[in-house]
């Protein structure tokens, strides 16, 4: 299927690891154009060397003021066709282990850059009267898990932000939403096992086989996997899908809405 995205613009943030890397590898294999960030720069460079021609690479913490606005400068006066908004989420804890400042600390890191971001690039998306604005975030966002309080409560707060977004620029030809992975071969799964294997006393073996079970399919989701959906959302072909936060989760959640 030709996706039509061959040599247009996009943005992938956190783009050295996970869902970040498997969908800017996955964008310029459709021969489109990308600019990646994240915070190590070297990193960056040896994908720039490995993709000659078809990635810009913007080094910094995309959650700061600083890294932000270089990747305005970077994009410039070109047409900006799409924009993957991705980064890492907070450490794991339970409420009762969190004090003010981890919430202040997880505002920051869920919400604030994500806003500021968002309207800094829509100025750019409404001149063009066309943008695909996808935002990676969790599955907590339509099923909470256990011990990540900070993560299940703020990414909620993007759900509302996107989808009232959504509705303000959808006449404008810009279309928003958010896909909600749930257990995939990631290094923030490595954390996860980590974190339940000191809560049982288990090794992180056994710890990811616990998650495994929790899945309908019986695995973890595969980072190629989850790209496919984000290059087809990133696309032309999706102009009609907005305002959506779409579980891949291989089952995971239970409810009828998942």
């Amino acid at each position: 299927m030709d996706l039509g995205i061959k040599d247009k613009l996009f943005v992938v943030t956190g783009a050295t690891s996970g869902f970040g890397k498997a969908i800017f590898e996955s964008l310029v294999a459709e021969d489109a154009h990308v600019i990646i960030n994240a915070r190590g720069e070297e990193r960056l460079i040896e994908l720039q060397k490995l993709n000659k021609g078809k990635i810009e690479i913007v080094a910094g913490d995309i959650t700061t003021d600083a890294t932000l606005s270089e990747l305005i400068r970077k994009i410039g006066d070109r047409k900006l066709d799409g924009i993957v908004v991705n980064a890492s989420g907070p450490p794991a804890a339970t409420f009762q282990h969190t004090d003010l400042g981890d919430w202040d600390d997880a505002y920051a890191l869920l919400l604030r850059w994500k806003v500021k971001l968002t309207k800094l690039i829509l100025p750019l998306m409404i001149k063009n009267h066309y943008g695909r604005i996808l935002f990676i975030e969790s599955i907590s966002v339509k099923q909470p898990i256990e011990n990540l309080v900070l993560s299940n409560s703020l990414r909620m707060a993007v759900v509302g932000f996107m989808k009232t977004l959504s509705q303000e620029v959808a006449q404008d030809g810009i279309t928003c939403n958010i896909l909600a992975p749930g257990y995939h071969s990631t290094p923030a799964m490595e954390r996860l096992y980590i974190n339940k294997s000191n809560l049982l006393g288990i090794n992180a073996d056994e710890a990811r086989a616990i998650f495994e079970k929790e899945v309908s399919v019986g695995r973890l989701g595969q980072t190629e996997e989850f790209a496919s959906l984000a290059t087809w959302l990133l696309s032309s072909l999706s102009g009609y899908i907005t305002g959506q936060t779409i579980s891949v989760d291989g089952g995971l959640v239970k409810g009828s809405m998942g």
